[in-house]
């Protein structure tokens, strides 16, 4: 518990700090090429496009849950996206920041909040995203599309809690970093993002449950699709945020543990 008092005190007396570093992380991720910090927005949205044509045009995917496929998608791609980005970032943020690292008197333990919130700013424009998309469809807005705040928030912590472990461990082992980009491949297509969990066998989608990012899916769809309170998923919201506290308090021991390691390995 001493670890956690410590780094929530650290992010909180340095929140000025972060945002300054995820500002110029965000620029300085694409400053090197013509288009800049367009590209953190083109992948995905060329993604969306190739869905789009190869279900709804090509393949003529019926209507899920009554509404268009591409609607049906969309909600819970976007915060693959931002898990994806969160957990791919935070990998290898001590070795990007490495010179920060070596400095004794800075706080490390911000660096993934930063890489969090270089992320978010993404996030921020593809839940608009959302919206733009079902107006364009002619869909009513409705008072639920404003649970993607809670459920982004949940996200944020879980990568925040995952973010913190993938970054101690990446310092000591560095075929971590290549291991995190295939996993996330396979969890791709192992939550229901492109595939309806309806189909599935009850023991199989029970499975599924298990892994916390299923939640987070599966909720955004409830803010969008099925318009379902998160209080009226109980067992998987006591669920989650058991797994996401105790993956924050792991995170956080082993990352303490590590910590006076990692200027020697970088």
């Amino acid at each position: 518990m001493k670890q956690i008092y410590r780094l929530m005190r650290t992010i909180l007396s340095n929140k000025g700090l972060i945002m300054n570093l995820a500002r110029n992380d965000f620029r300085a991720r694409y400053s090197a090429s013509f288009l800049g910090a367009v590209w953190a927005f083109v992948q995905p949205l060329i993604t969306i496009l190739v869905f789009w044509f190869v279900f709804q045009m090509g393949f003529k995917s019926a209507p899920v849950d009554n509404i268009p496929y591409i609607l049906w998608f969309i909600p819970a791609y976007v915060p693959w996206i931002y898990f994806s980005d969160i957990l791919t970032s935070c990998a290898g943020c001590m070795q990007e920041y490495s010179y920060l690292v070596k400095k004794v008197r800075f706080h490390i333990e911000i660096l993934p909040a930063v890489k969090i919130l270089s992320a978010g700013f993404v996030h921020i424009f593809f839940v608009m995203f959302i919206f733009v998309m079902y107006a364009v469809y002619r869909i009513p807005f409705s008072v639920f599309y404003l649970q993607a705040v809670y459920y982004t928030f949940a996200l944020t912590v879980f990568g925040f809690s995952l973010g913190m472990l993938v970054s101690a461990i990446a310092v000591l082992f560095k075929d971590f970093v290549p291991l995190v980009g295939v996993v996330l491949q396979i969890g791709f297509w192992a939550i229901p993002i492109f595939w309806n969990p309806e189909t599935m066998e009850p023991w199989v989608l029970s499975v599924l449950k298990l892994n916390p990012t299923y939640y987070i899916v599966s909720g955004y769809r409830d803010c969008f699709i099925a318009h379902v309170p998160f209080w009226e998923r109980p067992m998987l919201s006591l669920y989650f945020w058991i797994f996401t506290l105790v993956l924050f308090l792991v995170g956080c021991i082993v990352f303490s543990r590590l910590r006076p390691h990692f200027a020697d390995e970088l």
